[in-house]
């Protein structure tokens, strides 16, 4: 099969498409023949050699694709060759071929496209866990998500709606914050206007926010702080803008009863993810299906332009997924 490999650590154009061997599935697994992947922030790691892959799975890049089976592992009976599936992967999505557990496979909604299934699984997977499982949000509550109108950011709006709960957003122009509006955002921050703290305050009437989605890292982490409510959660997914954080007073942590998680969804195990696969399905499967929640797409380009893809997510000019049709 045909795959985009490196040919060594670096910029977008150590990438190429290259011959590499077809996997074969095992037992419980099943082989898709991939229509259409999608770039994360991890791919941009691993191609610099920042990110490798945990141990056993595939050096190919690719953390989600969309397709149709092409062949069953011994003892699979859950899905059947030609069936329209998109899964997570722990990587090798930016391939003709993919091997792929049963338990991590997801119906594509026959309103979907390949390219659409591809936007599911990395951005909604990440951001129901984060919610949901970490995060405990319930109806009503407020959360603040950075990067509104990155793949994750744009999923987790529209989880936090269905879910009956509100999101305020911070995004880089005012075009995206309109496009986290339009997903169901009470409010938008400008991060170009400076600190978000005295936003989020206002917009809560001094409350703060329950929960705080952040990808950016020490920068943020004195203002995501201060504007926690009590009990409030902060969870790091991202340490965009840097990792060491100068100081943090406990006593904050004490007198409001915060909490800091730090998650990743790559590293977990294989049963963490089929049993989150699951339990998104039985909350987002039906909006899915009925066109209520959306993968947002900002742009697709032909896999054969994977380093110009690449150069455009490190622009960070998208709203929503880059997406790459495999032919």
């Amino acid at each position: 099969m045909l795959a985009v490999t490196m040919s060594s650590f670096g910029e977008p154009d150590v990438l190429q498409i290259s011959e590499v061997e077809t996997p074969r599935p095992g037992p419980g697994e099943v082989l898709v023949r991939v229509r259409a992947t999608a770039l994360n922030r991890a791919d941009l790691l691993q191609r610099r050699g920042l990110y490798p892959p945990p141990p056993g799975a595939s050096e190919i890049l690719g953390l989600e694709m969309a397709g149709e089976v092409a062949e069953l592992g011994e003892g699979v009976t859950s899905v059947s060759v030609g069936d329209r599936v998109c899964a997570l992967l722990p990587g090798g999505g930016y391939a003709q071929y993919a091997c792929v557990p049963a338990g991590m496979l997801m119906r594509l909604p026959t309103n979907l496209t390949f390219a659409q299934g591809a936007a599911i699984p990395e951005t909604f997977l990440t951001a129901y866990l984060n919610l949901f499982v970490l995060g405990r949000l319930s109806p009503r509550e407020t959360v603040l998500v950075h990067a509104g109108a990155s793949g994750v950011g744009t999923s987790a709006i529209q989880l936090i709606r269905l879910a009956g709960a509100n999101s305020i957003v911070t995004a880089g122009t005012e075009a995206k914050i309109e496009r986290c509006l339009s997903l169901g955002a009470q409010a938008g921050w400008n991060y170009h206007d400076g600190s978000f703290v005295d936003f989020v305050q206002k917009y809560t009437d001094g409350r703060g926010a329950n929960i705080i989605l952040d990808f950016i890292g020490a920068p943020y982490f004195a203002d995501n702080i201060a504007s926690l409510a009590i009990d409030g959660r902060l969870i790091v997914i991202g340490t965009m803008g840097g990792t060491k954080v100068e100081a943090l007073d406990l006593g904050q942590l004490l007198g409001r009863r915060l909490q800091i998680i730090g998650t990743a969804l790559r590293s977990r195990s294989l049963a963490d993810k089929i049993e989150l696969t699951a339990a998104f399905q039985v909350f987002a499967g039906d909006a899915l299906a009925n066109g209520e929640v959306v993968p947002v797409i900002d742009s697709v380009f032909d896999w054969r332009d994977v380093q110009e893809a690449h150069r455009y997510m490190e622009s960070n000019r998208n709203t929503g997924k880059i997406v790459l049709n495999v032919n």
